[in-house]
C-alpha cells in the first residue's frame, strides 16, 4: 500500500506534465504615453524676419520627404539626441575656494565658464564634421569636392577664430579656476564674427544641395551609418553645419548673463556692455545679409511662363517675409512666396535637377492684396463627388487672397495644414499689408509738406529726359557706319516704370482646373 505522501506526489507530477486546458490571462500592457500622441507635422511656413534666430529647415512638403525609409537603408528606431553632460565651474575646480566667494561671484564665474566650455564644445564639433563627414566622403567620392565645398562652406576657417577665443580665456583664467575681467577679451575679439557673414549666407544653397544629394543611397547609406554611429550623438550632418549659426546667436545672451551677474562697481561691467553692443550689431548686419541672400536665392529659382508675369516688385524685394506651401481647393499644392510688396504664388518643378518655382498666376501686389480669413467649413472644395465625400479635415484651415484692378482679377482660396500655419500666413500678410500701408502715408506726407520738393524732382526728371533726346538727336544725326555706341542705362531705367504689364487672367482662366 502506497504512502498517502508518495502518493499525493505522483499525482501532482502527472499533474504538471498534462496539458493545461485553463486560458491564462497575459500581462497587461502599458500604452506608452508617446504612441498616443498623434505625429507631429511640421509647418511648411518659413519666416525670414529672424533669420538667424531659428534652425534654418528647408524641406518643401511638395517633394518626397528625403529621410524616408528606402530599400537601401536599415529600419532603425529613431533614437533621441544625446546631449553632452553640462559641466559647472564649481565642480570642476577646487570647491574650497567657492566658500571664500558670494553667492553672485560664484554665479558669475559659472557664466563665465558656460562661454569657455562652449567654445571648446563647438571647435569639437567643428572638427568631427570635417573628420567624420567631409573628408571620408571626399577620400570615398561620394560627393565630389564641389559639391562638398558648397556644403560645407567656409566651416574651415570658423575653427581657428574660435581656438583663438579659448586660448585667450584660459590664459586669463588664474590656477584656482577664477576669472577677474574678460570684457576687454571679448571686445577685441567679437569683432572677427564679421567672418559668419559668408557661412551663413551660404547656409540656404548648403541644405538645399545636401537635401537633393540625399536621395543618392551612397550619400544616404553614409549618414545613416554615421547617426547610428557614437560619436554623431543622434544628430544628423546638418545639425553639426548648423552649430555655429547657433553659437553666434547664443553670444548675446551669455554676455547678458556674465553682465547679470557682475556688480555695477566692477571694472569688468562697462568692457561687458560695450561687448554686447558689438556683438548685436554684428548678428543684426549678418541677419539681414542672410535674409538678402536667401531672398536672391529663391528670386534666381522663379520660372517665369511669359514675359508679362515679371514685376519690378519682385526685381526690387530683398527680403522674403514668409514661404511655405499651401493647398487650393481643388487640392493641388502650391508653393506661396511673400515678398516684401508682392504675393508670389507658384508651383513647385524640378529643373536641370534642381528644384525651381514656376508662377502659377500673376505676382499680387500687397497693397491691392485683399485678405479674408474663411471659417472651417465655408469652401467647398472643387468637384462635387469629391466635395460630398470629403471629410471634416479637408475644408478647414483656408482663407482667401483675391485681387480686382479693372480686368484683373485673381482669387486663391488657400488650405494651411493646420491651425497654427494658417495664423502664422494671416499675421505675415497683415503685417505686409500694414507696411506697405505706413510706407505710402509718409510718402504723401512728404509730398503734400514740401511742394517745392516734389516740383523740383519732377522738373530734373524732365531735364534728364531732354538731356537723353538731345543725346538720341546727335546719335541720329551721327554717322551710320561708325562704331560708336552710347550708354543708355539712364534710359532703360526709365522706361522700366513705364512699361505696361500684360493683362492678368480673366475670370475663365481664374475658375479652370490646374
Amino acid at each position: 500500500m502506497c504512502c498517502p505522501r508518495s502518493l499525493q506526489c505522483r499525482m501532482e507530477i502527472r499533474k504538471a506534465r498534462e496539458p493545461s486546458n485553463k486560458r491564462v490571462r497575459p500581462l497587461s500592457r502599458v500604452t506608452s504615453l508617446a504612441s498616443l500622441i498623434p505625429p507631429v507635422r511640421a509647418t511648411p511656413l518659413k519666416r525670414f524676419g529672424q533669420t538667424l534666430q531659428r534652425s534654418i529647415s528647408f524641406r518643401s512638403d511638395s517633394r518626397p520627404d528625403l529621410l524616408a525609409s528606402r530599400p537601401w537603408t536599415r529600419n532603425v528606431p529613431p533614437a533621441s539626441t544625446k546631449r553632452r553632460d553640462s559641466k559647472l565651474w564649481s565642480e570642476t575646480f577646487d570647491v574650497c575656494v567657492n566658500q571664500m566667494l558670494t553667492s553672485k561671484e560664484i554665479k558669475r564665474q559659472e557664466a563665465i565658464f558656460e562661454l569657455s566650455q562652449g567654445e571648446e564644445d563647438l571647435i569639437e564639433d567643428l572638427k568631427l564634421a570635417k573628420k567624420a563627414y567631409h573628408d571620408p566622403m571626399l577620400k570615398l567620392s561620394i560627393m565630389s569636392e564641389q559639391e562638398l565645398n558648397q556644403i560645407f562652406g567656409t566651416l574651415d576657417s570658423l575653427i581657428p577664430l574660435h581656438e583663438d577665443l579659448l586660448r585667450r580665456l584660459k590664459e586669463i583664467r588664474k590656477p584656482d579656476g577664477s576669472t577677474d575681467c574678460v570684457g576687454h577679451i571679448l571686445v577685441g575679439w567679437l569683432p572677427c564674427l564679421n567672418s559668419y557673414d559668408s557661412y551663413c549666407s551660404n547656409q540656404v544653397a548648403a541644405k538645399t544641395l545636401l537635401d537633393q544629394k540625399k536621395q543618392d543611397h551612397r550619400v544616404q547609406d553614409f549618414l545613416q551609418r554615421c547617426l547610428e554611429s557614437p560619436f554623431s550623438r543622434k544628430l544628423d550632418l546638418w545639425n553639426f553645419l548648423d552649430i555655429p549659426r547657433s553659437r553666434l546667436v547664443k553670444y548675446p545672451l551669455l554676455l547678458r548673463e556674465i553682465l547679470r551677474h557682475t556688480p555695477n562697481d566692477h571694472p569688468d561691467q562697462q568692457h561687458i556692455e560695450e561687448a554686447i553692443n558689438i556683438v548685436q550689431g554684428i548678428v543684426a548686419e549678418i541677419n539681414k545679409k542672410t535674409g538678402e541672400s536667401e531672398c536672391q536665392y529663391y528670386k534666381e529659382r522663379l520660372i517665369y511662363l511669359d514675359e508679362g508675369q515679371k514685376d519690378s516688385l519682385i526685381d526690387d524685394s530683398r527680403v522674403v517675409c514668409c514661404h511655405g506651401e499651401l493647398k487650393n481647393n481643388r487640392g493641388a499644392k502650391l508653393h506661396v512666396f511673400l515678398f516684401q510688396e508682392v504675393l508670389v504664388i507658384t508651383r513647385a518643378v524640378t529643373q536641370n535637377e534642381q528644384l525651381c518655382y514656376q508662377l502659377y498666376r500673376q505676382p499680387i501686389p500687397v497693397k491691392d492684396l485683399v485678405l479674408e480669413d474663411l471659417q472651417d467649413g465655408e469652401v467647398r472644395l472643387g468637384g462635387s463627388i469629391r466635395g460630398a465625400f470629403s471629410n471634416n479635415e479637408r475644408i478647414k484651415n483656408f482663407f482667401r487672397v483675391s485681387f480686382r484692378k479693372g480686368s484683373q482679377i485673381q482669387s486663391h482660396s488657400l488650405q494651411a495644414n493646420d491651425t497654427f500655419n494658417k495664423q502664422q500666413w494671416l499675421n505675415c500678410i497683415r503685417q505686409a499689408k500694414e507696411s506697405v500701408s505706413c510706407a505710402s502715408s509718409e510718402v504723401r506726407t512728404l509730398d503734400s509738406e514740401d511742394p517745392l520738393l516734389t516740383s523740383s524732382s519732377t522738373s530734373s526728371s524732365r531735364n534728364r529726359i531732354a538731356r537723353q533726346e538731345s543725346k538720341l538727336e546727335q546719335m541720329d544725326q551721327s554717322d551710320s557706319g561708325s562704331d560708336c555706341s552710347m550708354d543708355i542705362s539712364e534710359i532703360s531705367i526709365d522706361c522700366d516704370h513705364m512699361e505696361q504689364t500684360y493683362p492678368w487672367q480673366t475670370d475663365k482662366e481664374i475658375e479652370s482646373n490646374v
